[in-house]
This record gives structure tokens, sequence and C-alpha cells, in this order.
């Protein structure tokens, strides 16, 4: 077994293949660093910086893998009537938790539901955003670098990304998720066998002094904007990307049977506070 680790993505990427093959892990690693590159809100020449400034302007043409998460979270947005919204980067900017990249105060933003795509990698906005991809950008890492080992020939392996981990191949992988209660404490639920697995919540955040940056779109209000939600949310799904999106999801509803965890295959854990 090969096991390595690298700061990526604001957060350490652990890469472990049941074999010795570290073109196969670099190969890997240097495509969740093209995520980075393409899709990093601190980044101000990234392409998600510059589709910010520019796309309610001028029509943009953005790199596949831009147009491939956009289009997936349009899908969750729609299926999850709102409650997944990436386009919510100006409050955590106007709450200091996100850089600030362009004047706040000349714009009424808009959410993800306002890309409109003019070619499957030309996209304009019907008006001025402010998407941050963060969470969902991270689980498409994951599953790109799970691609990118296969790909090398690895069989069995599995990439974890700061509490969104996927398992390909035919060993499985054990589970821990962090006791909302006691962060520094973890939980075993069990293994996981292809498949991918996402957790969110406010485990080490100080509640007290910052607000959460867990947003609910669908609030008015920006002072209701920000959730403290005490638990902690995972989902179980065959991709990352989902698994990560749906954790908000989770959060937001606290319900588990929500209708698009269906749609998307996937389910829910809630582990209370």
């Amino acid at each position: 077994m090969t096991t390595r680790c690298k700061a990526l993505l604001g957060t350490f990427i652990e890469i472990s293949i049941d074999q010795d093959d570290d073109r196969a892990i670099d190969s890997a690693f240097s495509t969740v660093k093209q995520v980075q590159n393409l899709m990093s809100f601190h980044n101000p020449l990234s392409e998600l910086t510059q589709m910010n400034r520019w796309a309610h302007l001028v029509a943009m043409e953005v790199h596949p893998w831009t147009a491939q998460i956009l289009q997936i979270a349009i899908n969750v947005y729609e299926q999850s009537n709102g409650l997944f919204n990436c386009g919510i980067g100006n409050r955590l900017v106007a709450a200091g938790l996100l850089p600030i990249h362009i004047d706040l105060s000349q714009y009424e933003f808009g959410g993800i539901q306002d890309i409109q795509f003019l070619e499957p990698q030309v996209i304009t906005s019907t008006k001025p955003i402010c998407l941050d991809l963060g969470g969902i950008a991270k689980g498409f890492a994951v599953d790109k670098a799970v691609e990118s080992l296969m790909v090398s020939g690895v069989q069995s392996g599995c990439v974890n990304a700061g509490g969104d981990l996927r398992v390909f191949g035919d060993n499985p992988r054990s589970v821990q998720i962090r006791n909302p209660n006691k962060p520094r404490q973890l939980i075993d639920i069990g293994s996981l066998q292809n498949g991918a697995i996402a957790t969110s919540g406010l485990y080490f955040a100080n509640r007290d002094q910052h607000l959460s940056h867990i947003i609910n779109p669908l609030a008015q209000d920006a002072s209701e904007a920000h959730v403290n939600v005490p638990d902690s949310y995972s989902i179980l799904a065959h991709e990352c990307v989902y698994a990560d999106a749906l954790t908000k999801v989770l959060a937001l509803s606290g319900r588990h049977d929500h209708p698009c965890f269906r749609h998307f295959s996937a389910q829910a854990i809630r582990i209370a506070a």
C-alpha cells in the first residue's frame, strides 16, 4: 500500500492505493491541482473568479470541468428546490469568510439558477453572480482523482479530502465521523466499498464569535442566512461531488427523506449533538 498527502483545496488531500505506483499518485494530485486552479475562490486569477466578474456582462467559454460542475450544481439546485445554491459567495465575503475580489456594493446578486448555457462550454448569467464552488469542487476533485487513478491502472484505493472520501476497488475501507459534541473523538460507522461519503458540520467553529459558513440560500435577511446547525450531517452517494452538495440539503432541511436523496441514489446519516 502507498499513501501520500498534500495540502490542496484548503485542506489535506490523502491518496492511498493498494500498490506501489508513484506516477499514478502524482497524476491524481495533478488532477486535484487543476480543479483548484480552475475553481478556487481564493485565487483572483481562477476561472471561477473571472466568471464572477464577467459572466453577467459577456458570454464566457469555460473549461469542460467547469461546465460539468456548473451543470451538476444547477441539477442539485433544481432537485433540492433551492436548498443547495452555490451562489452565496457574496454572503460569505460579507461575513469575512472569503476574500474580497469584487465590490459587493455595486450589485444585487443572483445565484446558480441565473447561469445559462449558450453552448456546452459557453455560459452567461442573467444577473451578477458570486459563486462559491468550494465544497462541491472538493468533491468533484476527489472524483477526478479517482478517475485518474483508475485510468493509470490502479485497482483499489481511496481519496480523502477533509471530510470528502471516495473508495474504489475490491477492498472496503473503514469510515469514521467526528462526534459533533467532541470533535476530536471519532465514531466508527462501518466500512465503505465503491462509493463516496461527505460530511458537513461546525465542529471546530467558534459559534459565539464567528458566523456559520453553512448558508441558507432561501433566507431573505442576511442576518438569518448563517445557520448554526448543531449536528453532523453525512451523505453516502456513488460520487463525491453529489455527496458533498447534498450534505447542505440534509443540514438545512433536517430531513433524511428529502426527495432529492432518492433522485441521486443517496443516503443520509445524521449524528445528533
